[in-house]
């Protein structure tokens, strides 16, 4: 904990400088948008507010003045200081990624407990962003402050999902059956995928509400492929048949029940099966975690018996590396960390940990039973005296049965801020199931998820 020592007035001689140096990162001009207002597209990372075709990123001239307040604030005179005025001449920019010093140097003392600083802000090679004068009323009495009331601050900025789209927009477009796009937002996250290149969309629906759908999200269908199909049954069957065809390449839920989609996929005479049960994993970026969290199944298997989570530890698995996590690491979850025959999860748990030891589950390291907290805090785990790979680092969690997946996924979403995309796997190619709740995020998330896993699905 960093601890802020002052100096008071009758403490303070002429001369006395001090200094602070920040790199500007694009987190800072969000933090700095959201508590100022200031909302200006110049000072945005992802924005181009000058209309040159490229985003700018400068740090608003407001925002190196606050650099100043900081050395006056936390170190001369420091705590217990009071601003009277402060006056700048700006000099030049800072853009995110530059490194700057703020500094001052007192000049003068007067009546009242008031100190005059020279202030200034400097670049990296010394050129002078700012300067001015600033007048402040020191403090009257030593104080050495522990800032351990400051929360902390996450940002939602979703860097994990940016980083999947932008390597899926390198692969060349999975053709992909959507079927029923026949709402405004459905039909939108698939135009959406198409013009980010991760998608080429085939349309299978009513043409008639498909083109209203259009009209109503404002995007354009022309040169897309639409197979005209009112019925959602044989909308769905349609669209296994263009795989099967090597027409398609993927599967995309649009403005249909999902059961209706899933009976044509599973269907054993001309369906999608492979050897394993289907599941779905949730990919979560969550603001604040370093890595990409997977949560499976949230969405299928609703009570899902040991045979079956072998698939669905397994189809997860499969996914984390073709998303680029070499060897995932499993947290099969329950309410205890510890073995207990009156929770059957605890036992599917640590059979499957053996089972992967085994190597009848590959590609990962498996481990089990673990709480939630255990599974995903360092600090819970080492308290709880767990030794593990996986114990807090998990990469994907598996939940005991749908409820408690479909509560971790809708938690991580509401209260942690999460992105979440995700798609089934288990069938012939993956199924790309989309919600009305989906943002522009996670629709893009979901179709750059399952281009990579089409790219890259490991070979069984």
């Amino acid at each position: 904990m960093t601890v802020y020592t002052n100096t008071p007035y009758d403490r303070l001689t002429v001369g006395m400088e001090a200094e602070a140096t920040r790199l500007c990162v694009a987190d800072d001009l969000y933090v700095f948008a959201h508590a100022s207002g200031n909302m200006n597209p110049l000072h945005l990372p992802k924005e181009d507010g000058d209309l040159d075709g490229k985003p700018e990123a400068i740090a608003p001239s407001a925002w190196l003045a606050a650099l100043i307040s900081g050395v006056l604030g936390s170190r001369l005179p420091g705590p217990g200081t009071l601003y009277k005025s402060q006056a700048l001449r700006f000099l030049g920019r800072a853009e995110a990624g530059d490194t700057v010093t703020a500094k001052v140097r007192l000049t003068a003392l007067g009546d009242g407990r008031e100190a005059t600083f020279d202030t200034w802000i400097e670049a990296e090679d010394g050129t002078r962003l700012a300067e001015g004068e600033a007048v402040v009323i020191a403090p009257e009495k030593s104080q050495d402050f522990k800032a351990r009331d400051v929360p902390g601050l996450t940002v939602q900025s979703h860097v994990h999902f940016d980083r999947l789209i932008a390597e899926a927009e390198h692969l060349d477009p999975i053709p992909t059956a959507v079927v029923a796009p026949e709402s405004a937002d459905s039909l939108a996250g698939a135009v959406l995928g198409w013009k980010h290149t991760l998608i080429t969309p085939i349309l299978v629906g009513s043409a008639a509400k498909i083109a209203n759908a259009a009209i109503e999200a404002g995007v354009s269908i022309e040169g897309l492929e639409l197979i005209d199909e009112p019925d959602h049954a044989r909308a769905a069957a349609r669209a296994v048949a263009l795989v099967h065809e090597g027409r398609a390449q993927a599967v995309m839920k649009g403005h249909l029940h999902t059961d209706t989609l899933l009976r044509a996929v599973i269907k054993r005479e001309g369906g999608l099966r492979t050897g394993r049960r289907l599941s779905h994993v949730f990919v979560m970026d969550v603001p604040g975690v370093d890595h990409l969290v997977l949560v499976t199944d949230a969405a299928i298997n609703i009570a899902p018996d040991l045979e079956t989570k072998v698939d669905i530890v397994q189809n997860a698995i499969d996914l984390g590396r073709a998303l680029g996590i070499e060897q995932p690491k499993v947290g099969v979850l329950s309410a205890v960390e510890t073995v207990t025959p009156n929770i059957p999860s605890t036992l599917d748990a640590a059979v499957l940990s053996k089972m992967a030891e085994r190597g009848q589950i590959k590609g990962g390291i498996v481990d089990g039973p673990l709480a939630m907290d255990n599974a995903v805090d360092l600090e819970a785990a080492a308290t709880k005296g767990i030794k593990s790979l996986v114990a807090g680092r998990a990469d994907i969690l598996v939940a005991p049965n749908l409820e408690a997946g479909n509560m971790i996924a809708k938690q991580l979403t509401f209260v942690a801020h999460a992105e979440a995309g995700g798609i089934v796997i288990g069938a012939s190619v993956p199924v790309i199931l989309s919600s009305r709740a989906d943002d522009d995020k996670a629709r893009l998330a979901s179709c750059a998820v399952a281009a990579l896993y089409a790219a890259r699905r490991p070979m069984p």
